[in-house]
């Protein structure tokens, strides 16, 4: 239960020391310059901070963003970012409240989606944010290791170029790139700055970022130098690989696995990266499997009308939502030939489920077939589990490169 004397409203100019302290106190951090710089990024109308008394406990951003939905169609969704709550209040209903808010403004603001990066995975379920919308893999593969006979290698020319430089091709390239890809969201100029930190205290000991292009893509990667009685052993570890065609993806990586004096790259992708199945010797790729976005569903009516749909299926849902009561109930789903038509019904549901399960299934990230095993979906009609999980599928698993 909310505290009764709690108080939150929107960002202040004179509040923003005070925003940094206390977020920064929430994660354990300094507020040093990286606070200066999601202050810039942030939308002071869509930023709240909660008061108990004279004193800011708890803070909560939402940034204005597009996001790439199965057909690749683009959803103004709203990127929950900086939620704390400092020391000494918690368990006192300061994120509840921030919840709330944010939910109940984002509706009004016409967001049919909100998602966000979980620090805790205990926390957001019970916001009704499904978990695992999309998934990253983190891939760790020794360097040298050559393609299977049947990847062409280019000749294009890779350039290293400085950050200046590279910054406007690849603006150019993320925006297209991002439309097509289930998952990626829209950047803003400032998100770059974010994104891209390069500052001492951002390196964790690494080098700055190198920046090399290609025709068709670009990579940007630090590299942590080490040494063994053998020679070098330096690390490449990628912080973004965006490519407009396969060519360049293959193009680029054989780049990196081909560069002098490296042993190894690590890098935070796709769950799908082709790239396992491109090297000889896939089991010389470790995986190590997490969650991303965790996606939780606005509007219900508007966000299932969005996307589209690999089969075409004709079921009624149930859905369960205690914190915005405008989702709850019956809604017919009829998908043909991609689109769909999305309707409240009276009609007996099919299968039932909560908003959060919804979430995690709306870019086909999980299965529907998985979450009625895992007793979070119920099927009233046989047959109607399997026949949305396949609906709900996507040609390539979705995911998120950036943590906002």
């Amino acid at each position: 239960m909310t505290d009764s004397t709690l108080s939150i409203r929107t960002l202040g100019r004179a509040d923003s020391d005070d925003f940094r302290t206390v977020f920064a106190w929430a994660f354990l951090a300094e507020p040093h310059e990286s606070g200066n710089r999601w202050m810039r990024v942030l939308e002071p109308e869509r930023t709240h901070v909660v008061f108990d008394g004279d004193e800011m406990i708890g803070t909560g951003g939402v940034l204005s963003r597009e996001l790439t939905v199965p057909g690749g169609v683009l959803a103004p969704a709203g990127a929950v970012t900086v939620v704390g709550v400092k020391p000494g209040h918690r368990r006192r209903g300061v994120a509840s409240l921030l919840m709330r808010t944010q939910l109940n403004d984002m509706h009004e603001a016409g967001d049919s989606i909100a998602i966000l990066w979980a620090s805790e995975g205990s926390i957001y379920r019970r916001f009704g944010y499904g978990e695992l919308a999309s998934g990253m893999s983190m891939l760790t593969m020794p360097t040298r290791m050559p393609f299977h006979a049947g990847v062409p290698v280019s000749d294009a020319r890779i350039r290293q170029v400085t950050r200046d430089e590279a910054l406007p091709f690849m603006r150019e390239v993320h925006d297209r790139v991002r439309r097509t890809r289930v998952g990626w969201i829209s950047r803003v100029e400032q998100t770059w700055d974010v994104h891209l930190s390069d500052d001492e205290s951002d390196r964790g000991g690494l080098t700055s970022y190198r920046y090399c292009l290609h025709p068709q893509g670009y990579v940007v990667f630090r590299v942590k130098h080490g040494r063994s009685s053998s020679g070098p052993q330096n690390e490449l570890h990628v912080r973004e690989l965006v490519c407009e065609t396969e060519q360049a993806y293959a193009d680029l990586y054989r780049f990196l696995l081909d560069l002098d004096l490296a042993s190894e790259i690590s890098f935070f992708t796709a769950t799908d990266d082709p790239i396992v199945h491109m090297v000889d010797n896939p089991r010389k790729v470790r995986r190590e499997l997490s969650d991303a976005l965790w996606l939780r569903i606005v509007d219900v009516g508007k966000a299932l009308s969005l996307r589209r749909y690999l089969s075409d299926v004709d079921s009624v849902i149930a859905v369960e939502d205690a914190l915005c009561p405008w989702n709850s109930g019956r809604w017919r789903l009829t998908a043909k030939g991609g689109e769909a038509v999305v309707t409240r019904t009276e009609d007996a549901a099919d299968v039932s489920l909560d908003v959060a399960a919804l979430g995690s299934a709306y870019l086909g990230g999980v299965r529907l077939s998985v979450l009625a095993r895992a007793h979070r979906v119920v099927e009233h009609t046989p047959g109607h589990v399997d026949a949305l999980t396949v609906a709900f599928l996507n040609t390539h698993e979705p995911h998120c490169p950036e943590v906002f």
